[in-house]
């Protein structure tokens, strides 16, 4: 059963997170309002509220050995925060170790374990260890971005449409289908355009992310200083949002503007961001098919 549904009492603090409201999981819910069942997690939302915030290091230290070795969500947390904080092959074989051992009824350990893997090119094994949850829409948005990412847009389809049937109109469906609108373009791109304005229009829901979201929505329909607008409040509210940082960097890239400074400032917040790996793919393969055409000079 997914302890976030519309009937629990984490409902409010589970939509603040969905809804990228990180800091107001932090500062707006008492965890001593909730029952005491209840503790661990909001005590996981707070700590993954942190690590969205880029606050990796923070959660890592509060988390000691002793009680992730007790608690398999505590110990995916600290192993998820410790893998986006620096990669390796090493992590990764921890995280599976994890979802061997308490992957089969632990959704935490499925979220995070299956994200890791996801990120690590592993997106197979993530998929089966997500295909274990209980009616969880969080697991569902997880699995339709990886088939996005897999540019398996009819697989994102049916999950999400499979959610639909279940969950009526659910905020997290709502998010699915709007990523999928993203991919598939066309009349789709406004569509997803009124969800994340919506979200991003009201001072209850607005958030940095849902403001990149809606960036994102306008330029693909063209309306450029409306996104640079959307971008510049997003990163108002959180200068340091790495999607934000890289989707300013795609639109001043556009528009002819000097991107150096947005370029710096993305390899401080997130060096291993996917723009940057991609670029530095790019440049390397360029530089590897000029380096064929260099002129040779005969002494």
């Amino acid at each position: 059963m997914d302890p976030f549904s519309a009937e629990g009492e984490l409902v409010n603090i589970h939509t603040a997170f969905i809804q990228g409201q990180y800091q107001a999981v932090l500062d707006d819910f008492d965890a001593s309002d909730f029952s005491a069942s209840n503790k661990l997690p909001i005590q996981i939302l707070r700590y993954r509220s942190q690590v969205s915030l880029g606050q990796n290091a923070e959660v890592i230290s509060a988390i000691s050995d002793a009680d992730a070795k007790r608690t398999p969500d505590l110990a995916a947390v600290k192993l998820f925060a410790t893998y986006l904080k620096s990669p390796s092959d090493s992590l990764v074989a921890q995280a599976e170790s994890l979802a061997a051992a308490a992957g089969d009824a632990n959704l935490t350990v499925q979220l995070l374990v299956g994200t890791i893997l996801a990120c690590a090119g592993k997106q197979e094994q993530a998929l089966a260890l997500l295909s274990k949850h209980q009616g969880s829409l969080d697991a569902v948005a997880l699995i339709v971005q990886i088939h996005l990412s897999q540019n398996r847009t009819d697989l994102a389809i049916k999950e999400a449409r499979s959610a639909r049937g279940f969950a009526q109109d659910a905020l997290l469906v709502n998010l699915a289908e709007s990523w999928i609108g993203l991919r598939q373009g066309g009349e789709n791109y406004q569509k997803a355009y009124y969800v994340f304005e919506e979200l991003a229009g009201a001072p209850s829901s607005s958030s940095a992310t849902s403001l990149v979201s809606q960036a994102v929505t306008e330029l693909h329909l063209g309306r450029v200083e409306e996104a640079e607008t959307a971008l510049g409040q997003a990163l108002t509210l959180e200068p340091g949002n790495s999607a934000a940082i890289a989707n300013k960097l795609v639109l001043d890239t556009i528009a002819g503007k000097d991107t150096t400074e947005l370029y710096s400032k993305l390899q401080s917040v997130d060096k291993e961001h996917e723009l940057l790996v991609d670029l530095a793919a790019k440049r390397e393969a360029f530089q590897a098919a000029t380096a064929k055409y260099n002129p040779k000079f005969e002494p």
